[in-house]
């Protein structure tokens, strides 16, 4: 009897390990078959992106400041 019961719990727990192996496998089956034949992935470079676009607006932010008064007089002075 005790056999019998050890065995069912193994069996379960067995069960609910290959349970959450597939549960975490499934959604990146295609990705990890791609790197497993040798195609290598595009890199994955977020923080350069977000560097490029904060400057884009740092720049448009200075384009569109008002032009203190004293560059304003020497530019019409010129």
């Amino acid at each position: 009897m005790v056999a019998v019961l050890s065995g069912l719990v193994f069996v379960g727990a067995f069960l609910a390990a290959v349970g959450v192996i597939a549960a975490t496998v499934a959604p990146q089956w295609r990705r990890i078959a791609a790197l497993a034949s040798g195609q290598v992935e595009p890199a994955f470079a977020p923080l350069s992106q977000l560097a490029s676009a904060e400057r884009r607006i740092a720049v448009r932010r200075w384009a569109s400041a008002p032009v203190p008064a004293g560059v304003r007089r020497l530019r019409a002075a010129a």
